[in-house]
């Protein structure tokens, strides 16, 4: 397929300008094969070859200005004059005709192509040839830039992609291969050499490794992970060689996940950006048509007509009315929001959501896992009538059926005792507990309601404690409870602080655990609302009671599999994706990849930041480009302050949205 060929078969599906974007425009148009020069050049030309045409122009152009301006001689003038411009014009100009020509063919009328081939042809016919090129000359120099500048938004965001472990050496038949991750199966064992990629999410069959997780969580701080605890694709072995076992395939991974998330993030818009779009469709035509009265109507109400004054006021119109400071400098903006937010461990899964994550004014927070560390660790036991060692023994041989947060602290305590039972029909009741049978005994350990389910009465222990109470039923009687404590995160205070700060009215917090510790937790974190006691549905029926009041905007934050029906009731989700569930992380509309409660504040000021560069770049598109167009109207501005009205606001606007992908956040 020739050049021309490709050329021509992008251009059949290429959106009208004004409905472009960095995706559509950008990977349309100028990702085509093409044999033009100027803005439209190879791709894969170098940085300085593609800038060569719009050189050669700019040398051209001032030899002919310093010709007009320098000699008193009668040999620049005439033909010779025409065609020294025109060799000048044709480096740059050259490719813009005919992307226009070969648009109009398929219908596409109301493009930059065609606004910049009207314009300079018209400075051409009224004898304005220097403006004539000087236009198409900074026109191709703008759209250059606008191509670095998205192409920098793209890679701060491909850098992520580039994560991408591209090997694994797998254990089959006694030594290690090198394979694609992609190859690798559940149960077999990679080894991880220092400074090598974890490829695929597994277990650490090693006593001990040190990894770095930035990739993940975007904290450089290394992790020290022991034998039985998870591996997870991204993270990098920053100590001695280690084995893993695989427990998931790489499409499963938690990194192929994140990869797919920031792909993903790009293509659902934020309403202002869909806005733009629309009216950027309708203003354009508007102002071209409002440039041909310009030409053609003061005929018939100005006392004297010239035509070429008109004409020229006309092509000024249309040099202005491009819109592609802000069709290009917002979804830059939100690009750069998106690739800023995800090299500080957040993932937004939509532009929309960097809009959304500023209008809250709730806050419906978790506790165990988001404001704790859901880390628990058994405090006091009470066997009653049995043996406490046999007591822990049963209950620890049915909790490590679990991955609850307890059951994690219950199978830590009951790790150095010997375990040699059976169990089966083990059941997990969300919110309440879990049922099985242990070397033939019936065992129940849960919350006070699991028991009662059973018609088990229970002992009450001592009303002062406060901290989570698991009682345990064995066969069918009550045998006793041990009591567990959690411990609030480091930052959890800060944030509520923070959070009232930032002007949120209400931090509410939702827990399953019983009132008295929810109270506790409530105070010191300095929460006037929190409700303990809850089950998934509870927790569900206080977000739609918030929702009913209406006048609020929600967010939810949680971890836990529990949470994913808050999270997907919210108008935002937010997942803890350090420890958080696969449910919650994917119901979720941001993911805080480490389990910090302080990212919540980061991922707000984000969202703030690039809502706000947004704003001030349709500010000062419209704005300039009013003010100019006015001025042209009454032909008091002149080609060149309609080159600084497009163009120059254009590198201004996207100078601007390139600063998000230079901030810092704490």
């Amino acid at each position: 397929m020739t050049g021309e060929k490709k050329e021509a078969d992008a251009l059949q599906n290429a959106p009208e300008c004004c409905d472009s974007d960095v995706d559509a425009i950008l990977a349309e148009v100028h990702n085509t094969e093409r044999k033009g020069i100027g803005m439209l050049s190879k791709r894969k030309a170098s940085d300085y070859k593609k800038y060569l045409p719009s050189l050669v122009s700019f040398v051209l152009l001032i030899a002919g200005i310093i010709a007009d301006n320098a000699f008193d001689s009668d040999f620049f003038k005439g033909p010779i004059r025409l065609l020294w411009y025109g060799v000048a014009y044709l480096p740059v100009g050259l490719p813009v005709l005919r992307k226009g020509f070969v648009l109009i063919t398929r219908g596409k009328v109301f493009t930059e192509f065609f606004l910049m081939s009207v314009a300079t042809i018209g400075a051409f016919f009224i004898g304005e040839y220097p403006e004539g090129v000087a236009v198409m000359l900074f026109y191709t120099i703008g759209e250059l830039f606008q191509d670095d500048a998205v192409d920098k938004a793209k890679r701060s965001i491909k850098a992520l992609l580039d994560i991408r472990p591209r090997v694994a050496n797998v254990m089959r038949g006694g030594n290690y291969t090198s394979v694609s991750p992609e190859e690798v199966l559940i149960g077999e064992v990679i080894l991880i050499k220092a400074g090598e990629q974890v490829a695929l999410d597994g277990v650490m069959l090693s006593d001990r490794g040190a990894f770095n997780t930035s990739a993940l969580t975007g904290e450089s701080r290394p992790s020290t992970i022991a034998r039985g605890e998870p591996v997870l694709a991204g993270m990098v072995n920053t100590g001695k060689v280690t084995e893993v076992k695989i427990i998931r395939k790489y499409e499963d991974s938690s990194l192929a996940k994140i990869l797919y998330l920031v792909q993903e993030a790009t293509q659902k818009k934020a309403p202002t950006e869909q806005f733009i779009r629309k009216f950027a469709k309708i203003y354009t035509p508007i102002v071209v048509y409002l440039a041909i009265a310009l030409v053609f109507l003061p005929y018939f109400f100005a006392e004297t007509y010239v035509f070429e004054d008109w004409l020229y006021r006309g092509m000024i119109f249309l040099v202005i009315s491009c819109p592609c400071a802000f069709v290009i400098s917002i979804p830059l903006g939100y690009f750069g929001g998106i690739g800023a937010a995800s090299r500080h461990g957040v993932l937004f899964k939509g532009s929309n959501y960097l809009d959304l994550i500023t209008k809250i004014d709730t806050v419906v927070m978790d506790k165990t896992g988001t404001l704790t560390k859901g880390v628990f660790r058994i405090k006091k036991i009470d066997s009653g009538l049995f043996d406490e060692t046999e007591f822990m023994k049963l209950v620890g041989a049915l909790e490590s059926h679990s991955t609850h947060p307890i059951a994690r602290a219950v199978t830590e305590y009951t790790g150095r005792l010997d375990l040699p039972y059976q169990v089966v029909d083990v059941e997990e009741s969300a919110g309440h507990g879990l049922s099985g049978t242990v070397n033939g005994k019936n065992v129940l350990a849960g919350n006070q309601r699991l028991l009662e389910q059973y018609n088990i009465d229970i002992d009450q222990p001592d009303e002062r404690i406060v901290d989570t109470v698991v009682y345990v039923a064995i066969d069918h009687r009550y045998a006793g409870y041990f009591t567990v404590a959690d411990e609030i995160k480091e930052d959890a205070l800060q944030t509520v602080k923070s959070l009232h700060a930032l002007g949120i009215r209400d931090v509410i917090m939702l827990s399953g655990d019983h009132e008295e510790v929810v109270r506790e937790v409530a105070t010191e974190l300095g929460l006037t609302t929190a409700y303990g006691g809850l089950l998934p549905e509870d927790k569900v029926e206080k977000v739609a009671s918030l929702k009913a009041e209406g006048g609020r905007t929600i967010a939810a934050v949680g971890d836990g599999i529990n949470d994913a029906p808050i999270l997907a009731m919210a108008d935002i989700g937010i997942a803890m994706g350090g420890l958080g569930s696969d449910a919650a992380i994917e119901t979720a509309d941001v993911i805080l990849q480490t389990d910090q409660p302080s990212k919540l504040l980061t991922a707000i000021s984000i969202g703030k930041a690039t809502r706000r560069i947004v704003w001030q770049n349709i500010g000062l598109a419209f704005g300039v480009k009013l003010v100019v167009l006015v001025l042209g109207a009454f032909g008091l501005a002149t080609m060149w302050e309609a080159v600084f009205a497009d163009v120059g606001v254009a590198l201004l606007a996207i100078l601007n949205a390139v600063r998000l992908q230079r901030m810092e956040w704490e």
